[in-house]
C-alpha cells in the first residue's frame, strides 16, 4: 500500500472539514483515522486467530525506536492519531489550563524532604519554587549546603530526563546517580568527586538504574547492573571508581529472573538479589574481599522467595519458605547460612512488606487489615507498634538510613493529609514531626476520607478508599473517578495527591479500588487476582463502582475509570464487561494486548511474568483463559464510553501498538459514536519525563477529559 493511500485511509475523508459539534455538543464532530484491517492469521496450539492490526508493531533491528526509523505506515498512523486526539481535545484547553494552574498553585515554595544524616553529613534534595527539577545537596550540621547535582542543568537541552539511585559512597568522597536521557529506561551512571567537584560519566550506557547500582563498602568500587539488547537486567559488573577497571561479577542466563543490588545495612556485604515471581536467590560479596566471587545463601527453589540483610551481628532473611506466604523473619548463621532462630513468625493476613535494620533495633513495615503499621523489634525481643487512626493512610520507610541512627525516619500521608516526615525514637517509640509538605490554599478539614467495602460477586469484600469534599451529599449526582491497578502484588496505597484534590474541588469524588491482584490484604489477595483467577480483578473493580453508585456517592454513567500500565488491563477489561457503567475510560500506557504480548518470547518481561499471566505458547489452558479476558480480543459490538489511551514511542514494557490496536478495534466495533483516542509521546517511554509540569500537565489533560465525558 502506498504512503499516499495509507494517509488517505488513516486521516479519513472528513479530516479537512471544520470542526462541528457532535451529539449533544460534547465532542467535536470529526472523522477519526481509520487504520486498515490487514488479515494476519496466527495458528498456535491448535487455535487460530486473526490479528488484523499486527502491522502496527515495529521493533528496530538495533537501538531504540525513533521518529526517524519508524516504517512509513506506522509513522503515518501515529501522526494521524496524535492529530485527531489533539483536535478532539482542543476544546478542553481552557479547562486543562485551569486544572494545571490549580495544581501548581497548591505547590508552596520549595518541594523538599528533610535530609538524612549519615556519619555527620546531611544528604537531601529540594525542588526550588517554580522549578521542574531537584537540586541534591549535602551539609554538615549547621554548615553551608554543598551542591551535588543540579538536575535542571543536567536536563537542559534533553528532550527527556529522569534520574534515580542517588547515593553517597560510604566514605562520602563520591556521590553517584543514574540518569535516562532517552526515555527507554537504559541509564548512564554519573559520579561526582566531592573533593574536586569533578563530575564524570563512569558507565556511559545500558545500565539499570532502579536498584541497579551501589558503592562497595570500601568506596573503591561501584557495583552496577547491565541491561541486554532486550532490556533485561542480566549482568552485575564491578567498576573501579577511576573507571579504569571493569570486571564481570555475575551473569544470569534465566530470562525469568530479575536482578537488584544493594549493600547490607551494616556495610558487611554487597547483596545481589535474583528474583522471579515465585523464586529467589541472594548472592553475597563480603566487605573483606570485594573482588571475591559472590556466595549463594540459599540456592533458588521454585516456591521460595527471600531477601537478605544483616542485623545484630548476623544475617537475617525475610522469606516465605515453609508456606510462610505472608513472610517470616529468620536469623541466619553468617558463615554457613543455617537458620538459627525465628525472629518474627508467619502470621497469615499480616504481610511483612519491608525491613530496615538499625544497630539498636530492627524496624519492619507490615499490613494489618490492609493498613500499614510500623513495628520496632529490639535485640532483647521486645516489640513496639506504631500505627495511626486515619480511616486510610500510607507509611513509607525511606531507604539509605544510617545503621547507627538512634531514630528511624518515616513518612505518613493520607488522601487528605500531606506528607509528614516523622522521626521515631528507636528506644522509646516517641514520634517527632520533623517536616510537613507545604500545600498552599489547603485545609484538610475541607475534605473527608472514607474506607468502604464493596461486595464482590463471590462474596469477598473489596476495600475502597474514597476522597470527597466534606459535607458532599450522597444524592447520586456527583461524578467520580475510580483508579485501580491490581497486578503483580503491587498495592495502591492511599497517598496524598494534589491532582486528586484539584478534581475533588470541582465537585468530583476520587476513589481507589483495592482489587484482587494487589497485595492490600496480603499474598492471598494477590493470588486471588492472578493468572487463572485474574477475572476477579475486573469483577472487583466493577463491584466497587456499582457499590459506590448504589450508596449514592455517584451514579452509573458518571464514573470514569482510570488505570496505568497493568491498570490499563484492569480498566480495559472492565470496559468490555460493563461498557455502559462507565462515563469514560482513561488508560495510561495500558497493557491491553495480552495474548500477542505473552506469545512474544523475545519481549523483555514475558519470561519473567509468565507465572502471573500464564504461557499461551505452551499451555492451552493459559491460551484459552487469556483469550477470554484480554481487552483487545474481547471488544464487541456495544455502546462504548469515550476512551483516552496514551503511549510512549520508546516504551519497551508496554509498547505503543498495544493501545493503538485497542483504540482501532473499539472504533471498529463500538455502536456509541463516542471518541476513542490515542496520544503517543514521541520522546518518552513507559514513564514521562520527571518534572512537575509534565506530571501535572498530563493529569490536567486526564481530568479535563473526564469532566467532558460526564
Amino acid at each position: 500500500m502506498s504512503g499516499v493511500a495509507m494517509t488517505a485511509i488513516l486521516l479519513g475523508s472528513g479530516a479537512a472539514r471544520a470542526l462541528e459539534k457532535g451529539a449533544g455538543g460534547r465532542w467535536p464532530k470529526l472523522a477519526p483515522p481509520q487504520s486498515p484491517r490487514v488479515s494476519h492469521v496466527i495458528e498456535q496450539l491448535g487455535r487460530t486467530r486473526d490479528d488484523a492490526y499486527s502491522w502496527m508493531k515495529f521493533i528496530p533491528a538495533a537501538g531504540e525506536r525513533t521518529r526517524e526509523n519508524l516504517p512509513e505506515a506506522v509513522g503515518t498512523m501515529l501522526k494521524a492519531e496524535n492529530g485527531y486526539a489533539d483536535a478532539i481535545l482542543a476544546p478542553l484547553a481552557g479547562e486543562r489550563a485551569k486544572l494545571l494552574d490549580a495544581m501548581l498553585a497548591r505547590v508552596s515554595g520549595d518541594v523538599t524532604a528533610p535530609a538524612l544524616e549519615r556519619d555527620g553529613w546531611n544528604y537531601g534534595s529540594a525542588r526550588p519554587a517554580g522549578a521542574a527539577h531537584a537540586i541534591y545537596t549535602r551539609s554538615r550540621t549547621g554548615g553551608k549546603p554543598e551542591q551535588l547535582v543540579d538536575e535542571a542543568a543536567r536536563a537542559n537541552g534533553q528532550p527527556y530526563f529522569r534520574s534515580t539511585g542517588h547515593q553517597p559512597s560510604p566514605d562520602h568522597r563520591y556521590f553517584a546517580w543514574a540518569e535516562d536521557v532517552i526515555g527507554n529506561d537504559r541509564h548512564r551512571i554519573v559520579i561526582r568527586d566531592n573533593q574536586s567537584g569533578e563530575v564524570r560519566t563512569i558507565v556511559d550506557k545500558d545500565a539499570y538504574g532502579y536498584g541497579g547500582l551501589v558503592f562497595g563498602p570500601s568506596s573503591r568500587w561501584l557495583f552496577w547492573i547491565w541491561r541486554d539488547a532486550r532490556n533485561r537486567p542480566t549482568r552485575l559488573y564491578r567498576t573501579s571508581i577511576d573507571g579504569k577497571t571493569t570486571d564481570l561479577v555475575y551473569e544470569e542466563t534465566d530470562p525469568a529472573i530479575f536482578m537488584q543490588v544493594k549493600r547490607t545495612a551494616a556495610d558487611g556485604f554487597v547483596a545481589l538479589t535474583l528474583a522471579g515471581p515465585e523464586t529467589g536467590e541472594v548472592r553475597l560479596v563480603p566487605a573483606a574481599d570485594e573482588t571475591a566471587a559472590p556466595a549463594t545463601v540459599w540456592p533458588r527453589k521454585v516456591g521460595v522467595r527471600y531477601e537478605i540483610d544483616e542485623w545484630n551481628g548476623g544475617l537475617i532473611a525475610l522469606t516465605d519458605a515453609d508456606d510462610a506466604f505472608d513472610m517470616a523473619l529468620l536469623r541466619l548463621d553468617p558463615k554457613d547460612f543455617r537458620t538459627l532462630a525465628t525472629l518474627v513468625p508467619h502470621r497469615p493476613g499480616t504481610p511483612i512488606l519491608q525491613i530496615q535494620p538499625f544497630k539498636s533495633a530492627l524496624v519492619r513495615l507490615e499490613r494489618v487489615d490492609g493498613l500499614h503499621r510500623l513495628v520496632i523489634l529490639r535485640p532483647d525481643g521486645n516489640e513496639q507498634t506504631i500505627a495511626f487512626d486515619d480511616p486510610a493512610y500510607a507509611i513509607e520507610l525511606p531507604l539509605e538510613q544510617s545503621y547507627a541512627a538512634s531514630s528511624a525516619m518515616i513518612v505518613h500521608q493520607s488522601p487528605k493529609s500531606p506528607r509528614r516526615w516523622i522521626r521515631v525514637d528507636l528506644a522509646s517509640g516517641k514520634q517527632t514531626v520533623v517536616q510537613q509538605q507545604k500545600v498552599a490554599n489547603f485545609n484538610p478539614d475541607d475534605y473527608q476520607v472514607e474506607r468502604l467495602f464493596a461486595p464482590a460477586p463471590d462474596g469477598e469484600m473489596v476495600p475502597i478508599t474514597l476522597l470527597s469534599r466534606r459535607g458532599a451529599p450522597k444524592d447520586g449526582k456527583a461524578p467520580l473517578l475510580q483508579y485501580g491497578y491490581g497486578s503483580y502484588g503491587v498495592a495502591s496505597d492511599p497517598e496524598f495527591s494534589i491532582p486528586a484534590l484539584a478534581l475533588v474541588d470541582r465537585g468530583w469524588r476520587y476513589a481507589i479500588a483495592h482489587v484482587r491482584g494487589g497485595s492490600e490484604k496480603g499474598r492471598q489477595w494477590f493470588l486471588g487476582g492472578r493468572k487463572f483467577t485474574k477475572r476477579n480483578s475486573f469483577t472487583d473493580f466493577i463491584a466497587c463502582a456499582e457499590h459506590l453508585a448504589a450508596e449514592g456517592y455517584t451514579a452509573k454513567g458518571k464514573i470514569v475509570a482510570y488505570g496505568l500500565s497493568a491498570g490499563g488491563l484492569l480498566v480495559g477489561a472492565s470496559m468490555n464487561i460493563a461498557p455502559t457503567l462507565w462515563g469514560g475510560v482513561i488508560a495510561q500506557v495500558p497493557f491491553v494486548d495480552m495474548l500477542n504480548t505473552m506469545s512474544d518470547g523475545a519481549h523483555p518481561l514475558v519470561p519473567l511474568f509468565r507465572p502471573d499471566w500464564g504461557d499461551p505458547l505452551a499451555d492451552p489452558k493459559a491460551y484459552d483463559y487469556i483469550v477470554s479476558i484480554s481487552p483487545y480480543e474481547n471488544v464487541r459490538a456495544a455502546p462504548y464510553p469515550p476512551l483516552l489511551c496514551t503511549a510512549g514511542l520508546k516504551d519497551d514494557r508496554v509498547p505503543y501498538w498495544e493501545p493503538a490496536k485497542l483504540v482501532a478495534e473499539v472504533r471498529h466495533r463500538s455502536t456509541s459514536g463516542n471518541p476513542a483516542l490515542l496520544h503517543t509521546d514521541m520522546d518518552s517511554g513507559h514513564q514521562g519525563s520527571a518534572d512537575l509540569a509534565s506530571e501535572y500537565g498530563q493529569k490536567a489533560l486526564f481530568w479535563a477529559f473526564a469532566m467532558r465525558c460526564v
